[in-house]
């Protein structure tokens, strides 16, 4: 049974729905959808970007107007012109068997006189940014005072962005008797006065506590000397080699000279800022959807509405000024049920704004190491052995393998897998190979060292439908370790990193010494990524102990070592 058909919508909504694949509603959807059926009310509901706020409210209002009155009865206000026109397509999915239903969208950077044509053939839903749509009043091409459903979508950002006084005058030629939905992230100042200003006795909703940031989310900190911040950048960009992030910058000119850095480094980036015409903010959006961009440089007010479930990173190159954006940046990650990972790269003397974030959004944060030059060349030649090992033959090359075969008729099995994977692996050694620590030693109490503990490899990771949360549950209930024993725990596409106290070593390493799953043996070993500084002589040689006579890394490391390196440039 589909659970949406316990909510109450209509018949050609549910139809709707089993299109889409829907079959459990959102948290959010679950609170709200309900209430909004049963009687008029307005509504304050709070909730993180990516929970499926726009059917929670978009399923009601399709459900309560009339399509047989041909007058606008509902406005739904967006931040920005890409969250216009997503709200505006997803209802017209939802009302994909109500042909009647029409919803035009308008917003800034597109011809006015068209938007004003297809107001004119009748819109019983509007969905506009407050700028264009004080416009289109002022030009007396719409009316909006019979509407019944007035909805404010991500209000909070709408505030930021200094939309305040746009939307008192568009709510101000509304009807009193109307019903105000307000949807939002967090509860600012400005969102509460709206609130009490334009709305009676809400019902109140709020999904986790207020201004408290997604659980899908981990949250690590990185502590760098100022002008090595971009350095990190690039770090922790090829340490994890299949990322899809968005970098956060506070001014237009930092994500711009960002951009501009990682493209010339030979980085798939691009920027996202005001100074953009609305066509090149358009091809940047499509290119970064297509993933043809894999780092996309936005300021706060250029990235709101951007809504790309797929987005793995979120970095802030600077913590943005008003400490509650952190909430809006890092639920650009972690939407729709999946995980993600939000990185700051900051200085000693911010380290005191990591509490007052953490105080907001109720989250702790992992205080972490910028990954060595050698640490990032093991993720890659990983990552390099598993890209050979699942690459789709193409027959066409087969014409060409006989003169292949007498070129390399010299080189044994072992000589040609290690020159093979050489080819990439030399690219990030060269690179690598004398590169600095960048870690500056932090003042705050919870910077975590690495002596004492140990970083394992293990031969599982996203492909086999492991994120941060799932392989850590699964390591302390075969290990049988406690919540925080497992640490410092890195997912890449087929393989994975974590870290336990250095005491735990042996019962880890035992109990996975002859483990299968489904029929397939599951490999954990130690990391060559360095897990201890300072360690003396005598550590340093039990550790060699521990691993003498073990056969199967070194035979690992030469035939399928398991890292990948992506197709990125590195200067020399």
């Amino acid at each position: 049974m589909n659970l949406f058909e316990t909510l109450g919508l209509s018949a050609p909504l549910l139809e709707a729905i089993d299109d889409l694949g829907f079959e459990r509603p959102s948290e959010v959807q679950q609170a709200a959808i309900p209430v909004l059926l049963a009687v008029p009310t307005d509504m304050v509901a709070l909730a993180q970007t990516g929970t499926g706020k726009t059917a929670a409210f978009g399923f009601p209002l399709l459900h309560l107007i009339n399509p047989t009155e041909h007058i606008t009865q509902g406005l739904i206000l967006a931040p920005t012109r890409e969250l216009c026109l997503q709200i505006a397509s997803e209802l017209k999915q939802y009302a994909k068997y109500m042909p009647q239903v029409h919803i035009v969208a308008i917003y800034g950077g597109a011809s006015i006189e068209e938007q004003a044509r297809n107001l004119k053939k009748g819109a019983h839903i509007i969905v506009a940014t407050p700028g264009r749509m004080q416009d289109m009043m002022r030009r007396e091409f719409v009316s909006i005072t019979h509407i019944n459903y007035c909805i404010l979508d991500e209000a909070d950002e709408m505030l930021n962005m200094g939309f305040y006084e746009d939307i008192r005058a568009i709510l101000a030629e509304t009807p009193r008797e109307k019903n105000t939905w307000l949807f939002s992230a967090t509860m600012p100042t400005e969102v509460a006065k709206i609130a009490k200003e334009f709305m009676h006795h809400p019902k109140e909703i709020t999904i986790g506590h207020k201004n408290q940031a997604s659980d899908n989310v981990l949250h690590e900190c990185y502590i760098v000397n100022g002008r090595q911040r971009y350095e990190a950048l690039k770090r922790l960009a090829d340490a994890n080699p299949s990322i899809f992030s968005v970098v956060f910058c506070r001014t237009k000119r930092d994500t711009q000279a960002v951009a501009e850095k990682l493209i010339e480094d030979g980085y798939n980036a691009a920027a996202l800022h005001g100074d953009l015409s609305q066509n090149q903010r358009d091809l940047v959006m499509k290119g970064f959807r297509a993933k043809q961009i894999q780092m996309l440089v936005a300021t706060d007010v250029a990235a709101r509405g951007i809504d790309v479930d797929d987005i793995t990173h979120v970095i802030h190159y600077q913590l943005p000024d008003e400490i509650e954006t952190y909430t809006h940046r890092s639920g650009r990650t972690g939407r729709a049920g999946k995980s993600g990972v939000s990185m700051v790269i900051l200085t000693k003397s911010e380290t005191k704004r990591i509490k007052t974030i953490e105080r907001i959004i109720q989250k702790t944060f992992e205080y972490k190491t910028i990954p060595s030059g050698m640490e990032i060349c093991e993720i890659q030649l990983y990552h390099l052995a598993n890209t050979i090992k699942d690459t789709q033959v193409n027959p066409a090359v087969n014409e060409y393998l006989p003169a292949i075969y007498d070129v390399l008729n010299n080189l044994n099995r072992e000589e040609l897998i290690q020159r093979m994977v050489a080819v990439e692996f030399n690219r990030f050694y060269n690179y690598y190979s004398k590169s600095k620590d960048l870690n500056a030693e932090s003042s705050g109490e919870k910077f975590s060292s690495t002596e004492g503990e140990t970083r394992y490899f293990i031969n599982i990771g996203e492909r086999d439908g492991y994120d941060w949360r799932l392989l850590k549950d699964f390591l302390r209930e075969n290990i049988g370790l406690g919540k925080n024993d497992i640490f410092k725990v890195d997912v890449k596409d087929t393989f994975s990193f974590f870290n336990t106290e250095a005491e735990m070593t042996q019962i880890v390493l035992d109990t996975f010494s002859n483990f299968k799953m489904d029929n397939r043996a599951i490999h954990i070993e130690i990391s060559q990524q360095k897990s201890s500084k300072g360690k003396s002589k005598k550590d340093r040689k039990d550790k060699k102990l521990l691993h003498k006579g073990d056969k199967r890394r070194a035979s690992r490391s030469k035939d399928s070592s398991a890292i990948s390196f992506s197709k990125r440039k590195r200067r020399k």
